[in-house]
């Protein structure tokens, strides 16, 4: 047995010893309103920040929030600029090959956003369910029939690596022309300029954006769309290697479900409960 391990490092046949977390850095947009905002001063707010300041409460850590461009935040975190990722990220298969995710903490359905005195489509009814869809393109098909037929020719405006680019992508580039965008605010300045005849984005920032003066003229148009097809909901993204971490996030937000602290976030901010429910 002894001459076995001869020539074995110590550190070799010892278990791994997990990180010590007693700091974070959370990168987030700062731009995606109500999830994260940017003040003037430069104090970041919204619905997330305020909850990750509780969870970092409950896991007794120190965390500091930093902005950082959507287009760039993966690579940074793998790149080891920050520790973890917070902006309103859609938890999905294919962002599950490169990173991982904590539990969800929201889950929301998404909208078209049109003007009002364009007639593209109808004005969406807020107090009608979200249509539930799975990723199953027979089940998807004739729910947004109607849909199609009124974008026909018109162009659609969307961020550039959501969870709702390829779908936007998938079922109306036959009929309409599709322009991506940087942010989700810059696709709404283009609608109220009538560059693009629609937006299609998630309907808390969607209800955010309506509730500026500036947007009086914009509504949100046709049925919401939500289910599995945008995924689990949104988590907290962080590296694959960091399981001890996911741990922590995990027991610190499933805590923050359990006494009312996520569904008194979200009314604060979103009007509505955002809490994740079963698929």
């Amino acid at each position: 047995m002894t001459s076995a391990l001869l020539g074995v490092s110590v550190a070799s046949i010892l278990p791994a010893q997990a990180k010590e977390w007693k700091s974070l850095t959370i990168a987030t947009e700062g731009s995606y309103e109500p999830w994260n905002i940017t003040l003037p001063g430069g104090k970041l707010s919204g619905f997330e920040p305020e909850l990750m300041a509780d969870l970092c409460k409950r896991m007794q850590v120190q965390c500091k929030l930093v902005v950082q461009n959507w287009d760039g935040m993966i690579a940074g975190m793998q790149a080891g600029k920050y520790d973890v990722i917070l902006d309103a990220i859609v938890i999905t298969p294919e962002r599950r090959q490169q990173i991982g995710f904590s539990i969800p903490y929201a889950q929301t359905p998404a909208s078209f956003i049109t003007t009002k005195g364009s007639n593209v489509l109808p004005a969406g009814d807020s107090k009608a369910a979200p249509v539930k869809l799975h990723d199953d393109a027979k089940e998807i098909e004739p729910a947004i029939a109607k849909l199609k037929e009124a974008l026909k020719g018109k162009t659609i405006g969307i961020a550039s690596g959501t969870v709702y680019t390829p779908f936007i992508d998938k079922y109306f580039k036959d009929v309409a022309t599709v322009r991506e965008y940087n942010a989700s605010a810059d696709a709404i300045l283009d609608l109220q300029s009538e560059r693009i005849d629609a937006v299609f984005d998630d309907v808390t920032f969607a209800n955010s954006m309506l509730s500026k003066p500036e947007n009086k003229d914009l509504q949100l148009s046709g049925p919401q769309l939500g289910g599995p097809i945008w995924g689990e909901g949104e988590g907290i993204g962080l590296r694959k290697s960091d399981s001890d971490l996911k741990a922590k996030l995990d027991e610190a937000i499933k805590a923050a479900l359990a006494d009312g602290t996520v569904k008194k976030l979200s009314e604060k901010w979103f009007k509505t409960d955002v809490t994740p429910t079963a698929q």
